[in-house]
């Protein structure tokens, strides 16, 4: 009784493990919802931006840019003990960590961070420590997103910022 016990502990351990690797591998992710909107494309998606990021437009929340829209910059510098330190700076817009994931309310929500196309965090204040980076020319994105993770866009551009950082 005792080793039949025990030999199915190992292969719920395992079993799951298996499970969640294979979910990891193939790009599942846990959060409740498809980021898929903003993983690489080819140079010639249809976003006509030629950078390979392409996105959805359903996914998209269209603002009045004559309504001043929330605005977007950052700059990435290299942290003095390991990896990358990402600051951003926004105006007409507010972080609302305790409303993520709710109905939108104007003029607030948080940011997705990608790195060569793949999301790679929800940042609910301006700074976040980024780790290392693939040898090479990496492309750090950054967009504004709603409390319902719509993108925010004026027309069919997302309200982005994006910077090149070259790892030697």
């Amino acid at each position: 009784m005792n080793r039949s016990l025990a030999l199915f502990a190992i292969g719920v351990v395992f079993g799951g493990l298996a499970g969640f690797l294979l979910a990891a591998g193939n790009g599942i992710t846990l959060d409740g919802h498809d980021h898929g909107e903003h993983l690489a494309a080819s140079d010639s998606d249809h976003t006509g931006r030629g950078d390979g990021m392409a996105h959805d437009h359903a996914e998209m929340l269209v603002l009045d840019a004559a309504a001043a829209p929330p605005t977007l910059t950052l700059d990435v510098v290299e942290d003095p003990m390991s990896g990358w330190n990402l600051n951003i700076r926004t105006a007409n817009f507010r972080f609302a960590p305790e409303h993520a994931s709710s109905a939108h309310i104007a003029g607030e929500g948080h940011a997705h961070v990608y790195v060569n196309g793949v999301k790679i965090a929800r940042l609910y204040g301006p700074w976040m420590h980024i780790g290392a980076l693939d040898p090479g020319e990496n492309v750090i994105m950054v967009t504004l997103n709603s409390n319902d993770h719509r993108t925010f866009a004026i027309g069919d551009t997302p309200i982005s910022a994006q910077t090149t950082v070259t790892v030697e």
